[in-house]
């Protein structure tokens, strides 16, 4: 009725009266599908080190019964990956920059299929070590490549929906390694853990088969100078030809191609593999890379020292001292575990883009501190009591759920999230593995002393620990940490430098950007930053 009615004032001559519809803001832009296809099989990868985590917790029972292993043992076999997996996120920048974005994804799933088989068919404790090295190199590359991936392919309007795939697709990871650890428990002794490493192996088959339907990253196409190649995917990728238009632009900038320059194929001027990186990101960084860096590696320690792998490889220990006995119990409880991970990743990532960043972060946080708190009180109380204390066992249990729960609704996603979209692209694929090698060093660390941790301060101080320590976390990002909800990637150096200090940036950004004469932007609603040229 209101286009008829606008019709015809139109034919009479009429001025047109505008309907309250007429002044609500635009529409937020649809999802784009295909990026959103890309992204999912580009975190595919990162189901291989989530189901490693999650086999791993309940095979090292059986592991340590058939080999007969010490616990100093299995806390080297639990954790060890972690560090070997070093190797391979050092490697993943300056592979990723030569060969591209897409075949680090194929090398990744192909080093971690070795790995699975040979740990599938390990005869003894030596053999099974070197199994874990070769898929802790597969998992180091996989780890910093999924999210450099998706986040250079993602529209800014679902940047952060879609980064969050990776963490999503760990949490699955570890779900599918809690229920084949149940679902292989019932098999002979030295048949049953072979089977529930073996299979992991399998997720890398269908990796190398989805690589094929993904186009390579446009930022990697413009580094090469092919800037028609680069286009075509931006145009799929993004949610308006302007988008599109106005990504490209940022990523010409910042490979200092010439702005009048349209050819498919451009010169670029070489660049080295890495060497000049190192020295503006390490050596001599500016006030903005600084606070890049310590903002990147602070998430990643934090996200790991809080304790979140010795939650989840040591579940089924944490459970038998809250007083679940019964392997078969243990394991059980351990896909309750899983199963609250992975709803609440999935939670997080329709949160991400309409929260943002922080709030999420600090929330998720504050919910770790506190449930950390709770489960190293209740578990005190058990372990000094004579008798079993029901209140106390039901509350250590609880708050093992809602630990994991909040965990996974902020901290978990967030990490990788953010990371992955505040390094400059010059510099982003060497900062990205900087931040996985101090996630993995944490983890790598955590997770082969926490049983001689807990044996030294018992298990509940242990818990206590991990709170304060979120505690510091907490501090940090609410001092540290911009919001870069809506932010392009390629300006994100403005909002940086500032250190604690940066709400001020944040204001002249938003003063800056933001039209006076327009009531909607190009990003549904959140501010866009255009390059840091325009400053």
């Amino acid at each position: 009725m209101a286009d008829r009615r606008a019709e015809e004032n139109a034919v009479s001559g009429q001025p047109t009266q505008k309907a309250i519809a007429d002044f609500d803001p635009a529409p937020k832009p649809k999802r784009n599908k295909y990026a959103f296809a890309c992204a999912m099989l580009a975190s595919m990868t990162s189901i291989l080190l989530g189901y490693d985590i999650g086999v791993m917790s309940g095979a090292a029972i059986f592991i340590k019964d058939d080999l007969k292993i010490s616990d100093v043992q299995v806390e080297v076999l639990m954790g060890i990956l972690n560090l070997y997996s070093l190797i391979g996120s050092a490697a993943a920048g300056r592979t990723s920059d030569w060969i591209g974005r897409r075949y680090t994804i194929v090398l990744a799933g192909a080093i971690f299929f070795a790995g699975a088989l040979l740990m599938g068919f390990a005869t003894n404790y030596s053999f099974l070590m070197f199994g874990r090295f070769v898929a802790g190199i597969g998992v180091g590359y996989a780890l910093m490549i999924a999210p450099v991936y998706t986040a250079e392919v993602s529209p800014a309007s679902s940047r952060g929906f879609l980064t969050s795939f990776p963490e999503v697709f760990i949490n699955a990871g570890i779900l599918l390694g809690y229920i084949s650890n149940w679902a292989f428990s019932e098999l002979a002794l030295n048949l049953g853990w072979r089977l529930m490493l073996g299979v992991g192996a399998i997720p890398s088959i269908f990796l190398a088969i989805g690589v094929l339907a993904m186009p390579e990253s446009p930022r990697w196409l413009v580094m090469q100078g092919r800037l028609g190649d680069a286009k075509i995917v931006l145009d799929r990728t993004s949610d308006s030809m302007e988008e599109s238009k106005l990504r490209l632009a940022d990523i010409k900038e910042a490979a200092g191609i010439p702005e009048h320059c349209n050819d498919d194929i451009v010169q670029v001027a070489k660049r080295s593999h890495g060497e000049d990186v190192w020295k503006e990101l390490i050596l001599h960084p500016t006030p903005a890379v600084r606070h890049i860096l310590i903002a990147a590696v602070g998430i990643h320690f934090f996200q790991q020292a809080s304790g979140i792998d010795a939650v989840v490889l040591y579940s089924p220990r944490i459970f038998k001292y809250a007083g679940i006995t019964s392997k078969n119990k243990l394991l059980l409880a351990t896909i309750a575990v899983g199963s609250v991970k992975t709803i609440f990743i999935l939670v997080a990532t329709f949160l991400l883009d309409r929260i943002g960043r922080r709030p999420l972060l600090l929330s998720s946080m504050a919910g770790m501190i506190a449930s950390l708190a709770c489960l190293g009180f209740g578990l005190t109380i058990v372990v000094h009591s004579d008798e079993k204390v029901m209140w106390a066992v039901v509350l250590s249990i609880t708050m093992v759920l809602v630990y994991v729960a909040f965990f996974s609704i902020g901290m978990g996603p967030i990490t990788w999230v953010y990371s992955s979209e505040i390094f400059p692209l010059k510099l982003r694929a060497q900062g990205c593995s900087i931040g996985v090698a101090v996630n993995r060093v944490v983890s790598g660390t955590l997770s082969m002393t926490f049983i001689s941790l807990y044996e030294a301060i018992t298990i509940g101080g242990a818990f206590f620990l991990f709170a304060g320590i979120a505690a510091v976390g907490w501090v940090f990002f609410y001092t540290m940490l911009p919001e870069t909800q809506g932010r392009t990637l390629e300006d994100m150096e403005v909002l940086f430098g500032k250190f604690h200090k940066w709400k001020k940036a944040n204001a002249l950004l938003r003063n800056k950007r933001v039209d006076p004469n327009s009531n909607d932007t190009a990003n549904g609603g959140q501010v866009q930053l255009g390059t840091k040229g325009q400053e």
